[in-house]
C-alpha cells in the first residue's frame, strides 16, 4: 500500500497501442506513457500465459549460455536492491550466470515464502539470447536501442534515473511503476552520485514507508508521483531523467527495455551525467558569487534559446556554439579530453 492509499499517486497517462499515428506523435516525447498491449502479440508473452515453466523453455531455445550479470538478495530484505546499513557497501551479491540458470533459480524459489531475490539485471540481448530479438521485435524504439533483459522473482528497485529515453515491455509477470518529474529531484534525498547499487544515482527514501521526520520533503515528491501497473503484453515509455521507482510484482517476472540518447546514439556515448560530474567537480566548491556567475552562464548558453545566444553572431563564426559537423564535435571532444588529463 502507498502512504496514503486515499490519496494515491496521479495515473501515468495510457494510449492506445494499436493506434499507430498516435503512438508515433507520442514517443518519443517528455511525458510518460502507458501504451496497453504493445507487445502482446510477442512470441515469448504468448510463452508466458501459458507457465512460467513455459516461458523459461522458450528462452532456453536462444540462450546460448553465455555468462550475465546476476544478483542475489538475502530473504530478510525482501527483494529490495539497496545499500547495507550507514551505506556501507549493498545488500546483495553479484555473480556472472547463464540466464537461463537464473531463470530456473527464479522458478525453484517461487514456491518458498521465505526465498532469496535473484535477478538478471540489464543483460544486452544480442550477447545471450541471439535471435531472441528477431522473433520479438519493437519497431517503435529507436534504431540506436540495443535490447536488454531484466529477469528474476519479486525484486524492487528504488527510485533512480537513467539519461536516455527508455521504452520497457512486460512479458512475464506484473510490474508497477512510480515516477517522479526530474524538478522533484530536490524531494527524494538522492544518495551518492559515484556510488549507488544499481549503477544510477538512488533515492534513500523507502517508497511505501518513507521517514519523514528524516525526509520531509519527500511528501512533496509524493505529491507529484505518477504511477501504473503494467500486465504481460505492456509497455511502458519513461523521458529521460525522469525518476522511478520499479516493483517486480510476481515469482517470476521478465522485462525488456530499449534505451537511446536524445541525440539518436545508443547510451555510453555522449552523457549528459558527465557534463555534471564535470561541473560539480569545478564549480560546485567556487565562491557563493562565482557560482553564481557560472549559473547565469549556464542558464545562458546551455539553456537559452538558440537564437538569443547566437543572433547576433555572423554564422561562420559562431564556432562551439554553432551547427557543428561530427568532425568538429571530435576536435572540441579530444581538447575536452586533453583538457581533463591535465596537458597543456
Amino acid at each position: 500500500m502507498f502512504v496514503n492509499p486515499d490519496n494515491p499517486p496521479a495515473a501515468i497517462r495510457e494510449i492506445d497501442a494499436r493506434d499507430a499515428a498516435l503512438v508515433g506523435r507520442e514517443v518519443p516525447g517528455s511525458e510518460p506513457l502507458v501504451l496497453r498491449g504493445l507487445v502482446s502479440g510477442w512470441p515469448a508473452v504468448a510463452a508466458g500465459r501459458t507457465s512460467a515453466a513455459a516461458l523459461v523453455q522458450y528462452l532456453r531455445g536462444f540462450d546460448n549460455g553465455a555468462p550475465v550479470d546476476a544478483i542475489m538478495t538475502p530473504p530478510e530484505v525482501a527483494g529490495r536492491i539497496f545499500y547495507r546499513e550507514g551505506l556501507n557497501g549493498f545488500n546483495f551479491v553479484r555473480n556472472r550466470l547463464p540466464l537461463g540458470t537464473v531463470a530456473e533459480q527464479a522458478l525453484r524459489y517461487a514456491g518458498h515464502s521465505h526465498a532469496p531475490a535473484v535477478a538478471v539485471q540489464s543483460a544486452l540481448i544480442r550477447d545471450c539470447l541471439p535471435g531472441f530479438t528477431e522473433a520479438n521485435p519493437l519497431h517503435i524504439a529507436d534504431v540506436s536501442a540495443q535490447p536488454r533483459i531484466w529477469l528474476g522473482n519479486a525484486v524492487t528497485t528504488p527510485t533512480h534515473f537513467d539519461e536516455a529515453f527508455n521504452i520497457g515491455c512486460v512479458v512475464h509477470g506484473r510490474r508497477r511503476f512510480t515516477l517522479f518529474p526530474p524538478e522533484q529531484v530536490a524531494n527524494l534525498y538522492v544518495g551518492p552520485l559515484d556510488y549507488a547499487p544499481t549503477g544510477a544515482p538512488m533515492s534513500l527514501v523507502r517508497l511505501h514507508a518513507p521517514d519523514f521526520a528524516r525526509f520531509p520533503r519527500f511528501r512533496q515528491a509524493l505529491a507529484a508521483a505518477r504511477s501504473a501497473e503494467l500486465s504481460p503484453g505492456d509497455a511502458l515509455f519513461i523521458p529521460p531523467l525522469w525518476w522511478h521507482n520499479v516493483e517486480s510484482l510476481e515469482p517470476l517476472n521478465m522485462w525488456v527495455n530499449y534505451w537511446w540518447l536524445a541525440d539518436g546514439t545508443a547510451p555510453g556515448g555522449n552523457s549528459g551525467y558527465d557534463a555534471l560530474m564535470h561541473a560539480i567537480l569545478n564549480i560546485r566548491s567556487l565562491p557563493p558569487a562565482t557560482r553564481a556567475g557560472w549559473e547565469a552562464l549556464f542558464r545562458h548558453y546551455v539553456f537559452g534559446s538558440h537564437e538569443g545566444v547566437t543572433g547576433h553572431i555572423v554564422a561562420q563564426r559562431r564556432g562551439i556554439l554553432g551547427e557543428l559537423t561530427a568532425g568538429d564535435t571530435e576536435r572540441w571532444r579530444a581538447l575536452l579530453a586533453q583538457r581533463l588529463k591535465g596537458s597543456p
